[in-house]
């Protein structure tokens, strides 16, 4: 009868620890992107029948040069009826969309990604290597990977 010395058990187990989860583990890949030169309403019929808020927006070689969202398609909105105009064509993602974006790397833990989201009240960040859109990660994501996780590690 052998006796199992609980300490020496122990000292096997931090392999767990170190199975990080990443982002890139739960990023969205396939995603739905706009150009500059697309019209608002446009988006607006693409935000719509995909059931989504707001996508990144690319230039030819996939570099990401910007992020359009409801709110950027709803003050365009706001303004051409406060002119009791129609949705002026002219108006395109280029000169609604938000050109400051903040991405996320793929190499960061999910729970750090959580925090991000939290300290920036943003409900999507796009992924990058080397400029090029790569996938985006939204809060949903980070929930669903908060979900798969709860199995394994949380009590």
């Amino acid at each position: 009868m052998g006796i199992i010395n609980f300490q020496g058990k122990r000292s096997n187990q931090p392999e767990k620890k170190s199975e990080l989860i990443l982002v890139s583990d739960y990023m969205t890949k396939n995603l739905i992107t706009f150009k500059e030169n697309q019209s608002i309403e446009d988006v607006i019929d693409s935000l719509i029948t995909n059931k989504i808020s707001g996508g990144p927006v690319i230039n030819d070689k996939n570099e990401l040069v910007g992020i359009i969202s409801e709110g950027d398609c709803i003050k365009q909105i706001s303004e051409s009826r406060y002119y009791n105009l129609p949705i002026d064509q002219n108006n395109t993602v280029g000169k609604a969309m938000a050109k400051q974006v903040e991405t996320i790397d793929g190499n960061m833990n999910i729970f750090d990604a959580a925090n991000k989201f939290l300290e920036s009240k943003r409900r999507r960040f796009p992924i990058t290597e080397n400029g090029k859109l790569i996938g985006q990660i939204s809060q949903k994501d980070v929930l669903k990977a908060a979900m798969k996780l709860k199995g394994n590690t949380w009590k």
